[in-house]
């Protein structure tokens, strides 16, 4: 569990969740009242439909979170907590309440880290995991410098917004292999392609907690959504806010050009 949260005050703007969540890398955010108390959850996915309706980042993000928030006490195991978020398949956050404070989170990231650092994970999860002393440290370490790129509107094209290049993964990869890169790059899924660079598939952390499996191609999402490489930014948005997605992948010929997150919407 992490005990140094990043949250956002439901009377904040939605604009202060945005940036929260761009500068650490989140896909949501618990969201508290004065008292600490949670009382909901925002994410990326939230901000988007929010401004699809017409709403704007000036808004409260009370106006915008999901109020009806899953959570568990301190006292649940890692089983249980692994099976609630298997079962939600958009939950990617288990904020832990005590007495109604929020005390803590379980990330997805979390539940694939080793609970006891040893073999080729050792190394990585000692780094990830760290004590509770450093958390502080750990957390001002996530964020992340502003990526410079022209704002978009809903015409720029999806290749100005995307990321080029990314980290990919092949069917006969070990599940290992996979594990390793979400951690040690902070995502949710990794795009899976072939010998010549088509895109076979994507897997994401959900698709690994299954913890059955031995290589990629056994775990993965065989027919995922993907863009165009002539898409705009107007076409993503739409993609993902209708179908809820993390990551979509963008496509040439069948070839993988690049991919689009949330984060790259707002």
């Amino acid at each position: 569990m992490s005990r140094r949260v990043v949250t956002v005050r439901s009377d904040a703007p939605v604009s202060a969740a945005v940036e929260r969540m761009r500068r650490f890398g989140f896909s949501a955010l618990p969201v508290v009242n004065a008292r600490h108390r949670l009382v909901g959850v925002v994410s990326l996915l939230d901000v988007l439909r929010h401004r699809e309706s017409g709403g704007t980042d000036a808004d409260a993000v009370d106006d915008v979170m999901n109020p009806d928030v899953l959570a568990m006490p301190p006292t649940a195991s890692p089983a249980v907590v692994a099976a609630r978020m298997r079962s939600h398949g958009e939950l990617r956050v288990m904020p832990i309440v005590e007495r109604g404070a929020l005390v803590g989170v379980v990330t997805r990231s979390d539940l694939l880290r080793p609970r006891r650092p040893r073999g080729r994970f050792g190394a990585l999860a000692r780094r990830l995991v760290g004590r509770d002393d450093a958390a502080d440290e750990a957390l001002l370490a996530l964020a992340r410098p502003g990526r410079e790129r022209p704002a978009a509107v809903a015409t720029t094209p999806v290749r100005e917004v995307m990321t080029p290049d990314p980290v990919t993964v092949r069917p006969t990869d070990p599940v290992e292999v996979a594990v390793e890169l979400l951690l040690a790059r902070r995502h949710t899924a990794l795009p899976v392609v072939d010998g010549g660079g088509l895109l076979v598939g994507v897997v994401s952390e959900a698709d690994l907690l299954t913890g059955r499996a031995r290589d990629v191609g056994a775990v993965m999402t065989r027919t995922p959504v993907t863009l165009p490489a002539g898409a705009t930014v107007g076409d993503a948005v739409a993609l993902v806010a209708d179908r809820g997605l993390r990551m979509v992948p963008v496509v040439d010929g069948g070839v993988l050009v690049g991919v689009v997150s949330r984060g790259d919407l707002v």
